[in-house]
């Protein structure tokens, strides 16, 4: 069975770093790509960043260019988000989805299957 298990969330400082990771088991990681999308009270789910297996390339929203980075290690069919410089607005609950046909889109009804989120909170 195809899953997604993130973890790293937490209570940061605002300018402060944070890394999440999105363990992924039952394919192999690499065929697919794989994006992180953040969903806060009252807000729409928002993509934030996604690896494109078909060209091996990333996007980022405009509101986190700069400050997040993703990644993948394919030994440990892990995916992972940096963050750094963190504002309260990017509080939300994180969560990483993976979407078959290798491409990256932003909508969140392109990708089949969705993590259970990690919350992340920036504040003093």
């Amino acid at each position: 069975q195809v899953q997604l298990a993130e973890s790293g969330g937490g209570l940061v400082q605002p300018g402060g770093s944070r890394t999440l990771s999105c363990l992924a088991s039952g394919f192999p990681l690499g065929r697919y790509s794989v994006a992180w999308f953040r969903q806060a009270p009252g807000k729409e789910r928002e993509g934030v960043s996604c690896s494109r297996s078909m060209d091996s390339s990333t996007h980022y929203a405009d509101s986190v260019k700069g400050r997040f980075t993703i990644s993948r290690d394919n030994a440990k069919n892990t995916v992972y988000l940096q963050m750094k410089t963190l504002k309260p607005e990017d509080t939300a609950i994180y969560y990483c989805a993976l979407e078959l046909l290798g491409r990256c889109g932003w909508a969140f009804t392109d990708y089949e299957y969705w993590g259970q989120g990690t919350p992340v909170t920036v504040s003093s």
